[in-house]
């Protein structure tokens, strides 16, 4: 996951989950777990081999929207800032920066010496290109908003980058994450839309690229001049396997390293004494959220108290207990529950069939003699769900909402399509009359990017196209402020009318499940996860298993 400010993204469900707490003996609630005792010193080599369900789609971080993408372009690039595994905001290609007494104007000073991995000097210049090139109006990116809100950008020298904002701008320093910084002697002059650096990247960060076979593998190999070192293992191979089940299988037969485990998986398949021995699995709240999203372009869900009745209609702990074998929270908002922006008191939807059917009779769907399905002005309710193929747990959410409704007079189809033609083809043409899908959530609260009504347009985050002044006045209040208690006042409200509107039947939050080879060392759970230190993890040289070819 992208643990930087702005991104929002669709995650796939056995991507990139990477997380803390180990399942020995432990609950849902339990603490993060300790290190594993080291087997050896560190030392050079060996390959980390990961499966996903989804292929990226672009390597270019400010183009691309899914979480495959953002996972390989976040070993590739470096921001000006990151986080770090206590989720506190450090240094990146920034050693150090000063904020003005206004809170308008922050001046990065940057790393010396830092190289791209072709050769070239890294300089401010590079930061000014990426922060031209994301908001010029001809970039295709969902991602411009933040950088919109800076009034001046100026290079002092090469080594600083200076900007100034035309208000407070509460999420403005952790924007300067992966998003921006691009090589300016590669892809000056170039359409960034269509450059085919998007396909072989060249960054700064901890890994390089080396090859991409669509629909099979990405391979990155160590960084020699990695500013913080060389990292210790030599690649980094991306196995795209669509089915979680095949790729269970891979991973046991020894051909994956690391994976996210499906519930079934995690409870039930991982308990054998060879699995205990040869791997450790790991597990934590997400950083996100799934979904049953409506097309509000569709007159079907135009009225809220549909969509407040199909709510009332999906008994979630059946969701969580069937799907997720209990691994999930009930999701009532778009914020996760151990986090301080989380409202409790938002308006509540149990099961309840009775009071869903009340709804869509006041909605004007009334019973007919056509196989139990509601209709108003002659027209059945009807619609499909659609979802993206190789994910388990949505398809079977699907089922069981599909079952449900029908006790509902709803009919309702499922359709799974493949992941890349299921975003170019369905959500950004806003094709579909609803969707299973799930955000990953960033450490500021800003939703702009997601519900503001501005950001309906093509490649934009709010593809469900919700509309609603107060939210939008809500959205900028609480971006243009420093004030926590403010900020807290607008998100609470904001979940308060989400929770009425329901553009959203908000399910559940899952809890990560990575599962990783035991002969991988420097594993460090932390609140950010696993993953945040993997330039340091290692495999001792006598369980070294690999040599990537040249």
């Amino acid at each position: 996951m992208k643990p930087i400010k702005g991104i929002l993204i669709f995650f796939l469900l056995v991507s990139l989950f990477l997380g803390c707490g180990s399942d020995r003996g432990e609950g849902p609630s339990s603490k993060p777990a300790a290190s594993q005792p080291e087997k050896g010193p560190p030392a050079y080599g060996d390959l980390l081999i990961q499966g996903s369900i989804g292929d990226a789609s672009n390597l270019i971080p400010m183009m691309a929207s899914d979480s495959s993408s953002h996972g390989i372009a976040g070993l590739i690039f470096n921001g000006l800032v990151k986080y770090d595994k206590n989720l506190n905001l450090v240094g990146d290609l920034a050693e150090s920066w000063e904020v003005s007494a206004d809170g308008l104007t922050i001046t990065f000073r940057l790393r010396r010496g830092v190289k791209w991995q072709d050769g070239r000097d890294f300089t401010a210049e590079d930061v000014m290109f990426g922060f031209q090139t994301i908001i010029s109006p001809n970039t295709r990116t969902a991602y411009s908003g933040d950088y919109r809100e800076v009034k001046e950008a100026r290079v002092i020298d090469s080594h600083t980058f200076q900007v100034t904002y035309r208000r407070a701008f509460a999420p403005g320093l952790a924007s300067w994450g992966t998003l921006v910084v691009l090589p300016k002697h590669i892809l000056e002059g170039q359409d960034i839309n269509t450059t085919p650096f998007s396909r072989k990247p060249v960054g700064t960060g901890p890994y390089k690229f080396k090859e991409w076979k669509t629909g099979e593998k990405i391979v990155l190999e160590a960084n020699p001049g990695y500013f913080e070192g060389r990292p210790y293992i030599d690649g980094f191979v991306y196995r795209i396997i669509p089915d979680p089940a095949t790729m269970f299988l891979e991973m046991k037969a020894g051909g994956i390293d690391f994976m996210g485990l499906t519930p079934t998986q995690y409870q039930r398949q991982t308990e054998s004494p060879r699995i205990r021995r040869d791997f450790r699995k790991y597990r934590y709240l997400s950083f996100g959220y799934t979904y049953l999203g409506y097309n509000l372009k569709d007159w079907k869900f135009q009225d809220r108290r549909v969509r407040q009745a199909i709510t009332h209609a999906i008994d979630r702990e059946e969701i969580i207990e069937g799907v997720l074998l209990g691994l999930g929270l009930p999701a009532t908002g778009p914020y996760k529950p151990d986090t301080p922006w989380y409202n409790p008191k938002v308006r509540q939807y149990p099961y309840d069939l009775e009071k869903a059917k009340q709804l869509l009779a006041e909605a004007g769907w009334k019973p007919s003699a056509k196989e139990g399905v509601l209709e108003k002005e002659g027209k059945p309710f009807e619609f499909t769900i659609l979802t993206n193929q190789g994910n388990e747990s949505r398809a079977r959410c699907a089922e069981i909402i599909q079952r449900r409704l029908a006790g509902a007079g709803i009919r309702v189809k499922i359709r799974t399509v493949e992941w890349a033609a299921f975003i170019n083809d369905f959500i950004d043409k806003k094709n579909f009359e609803a969707v299973i899908l799930g955000w990953s959530l960033g450490q500021d609260p800003d939703l702009y990017d997601i519900w503001h009504s501005s950001k309906v347009g093509p490649k934009e985050l709010n593809f469900i196209s919700y509309k609603n002044p107060e939210v939008d006045s809500l959205l900028e209040k609480g971006r243009y402020t420093f004030d926590v208690k403010v900020r807290k006042a607008c998100y609470d409200r904001v979940q308060e009318i989400l929770a009425e509107d329901q553009p959203y039947t908000f399910l559940f939050v899952p809890y990560a499940l990575p599962v990783i080879h035991a002969r991988f060392q420097g594993v460090q759970p932390a609140p950010a996860g696993i993953s945040y230190n993997m330039d340091k993890w290692y495999v001792p040289k006598a369980e070294q298993k690999y040599v990537l070819k040249p």
